[in-house]
């Protein structure tokens, strides 16, 4: 049966999909891509993760929460191994980062483990950092903190003219947060102290809690709102 159906197949030239795909790409490159790397102004989400990927040397697994930091993360993070990349994919599970970069590194105790998450999706299941210090279980963490539920307040400002609801957070202190349960903790604020916490955090040989003080009201692009296609492509505000 299978033989039947594969000479069934012909193939069928996409030059016109090919053509479209890599002048969407450069579009991106060029407007969105290069530019947040380059940013002064202020602290971005790709440039956080730009410093770790040029920081990580040996084996990398990189587990990210949901929300912006994943998909920021799923854009600039480079991975160097087949089974490097862990993210709950389209499912929504705010929280899953934490638990899941623990699980991550008990199974790989010889690799760098490095979970970006947001502030919301962070608070989700902040009680496993009591799992951290119990365990001693040396996970690197990465808050991408704009005080928001990022993605939800994208939304609201692009389609419902900026009628935010219950996105904006009021925040604890992480940094004391971590103190109490023995995590090393930093907290940077601009992209000069980045570099040399970014350092600090993957020659850790113990748990390291980084939290980056990023843009708040920062959007992901390009994105395809929903029930549109991809000629209907948003490429910024």
């Amino acid at each position: 049966m299978l033989q039947k159906i594969l000479k069934g197949l012909k193939y069928v030239e996409r030059t016109d999909w090919f053509s479209f795909a890599k002048k969407q790409h450069n579009i991106e490159n060029k407007i969105i891509t290069d530019p947040q790397l380059k940013s002064a102004n202020t602290l971005k989400m790709a440039q956080v993760i730009e410093a770790v990927n040029c920081n990580v040397k040996g084996k990398r697994i990189v587990v990210t929460d949901v929300g912006q930091n994943q998909m920021f993360s799923a854009r600039y993070i480079k991975l160097n191994n087949k089974m490097g990349w862990i993210t709950s994919g389209g499912l929504g599970t705010m929280g899953f980062g934490l638990p899941a970069a623990i699980g991550a590194k008990a199974g790989n105790p010889d690799a760098d483990v490095i979970v970006f998450t947001g502030d919301g999706g962070l608070q989700m299941n902040i009680q496993e950092l009591g799992t951290i210090l119990q365990n001693k279980i040396a996970v690197k963490i990465v808050l991408l903190n704009n005080s928001y539920l990022g993605m939800v307040r994208q939304w609201q400002e692009l389609f419902y003219n900026k009628r935010y609801a219950s996105t904006h957070l009021i925040n604890p202190d992480f940094q004391i947060i971590c103190k109490a349960y023995g995590i090393r903790h930093k907290l940077v604020r601009t992209k000069a102290e980045l570099e040399l916490a970014v350092d600090e955090m993957i020659n850790c040989n113990e748990s390291f809690f980084l939290e980056a003080a990023v843009e708040n009201q920062e959007n992901v692009f390009p994105m395809i709102p929903a029930g549109a296609t991809l000629n209907n492509i948003i490429y910024n505000k």
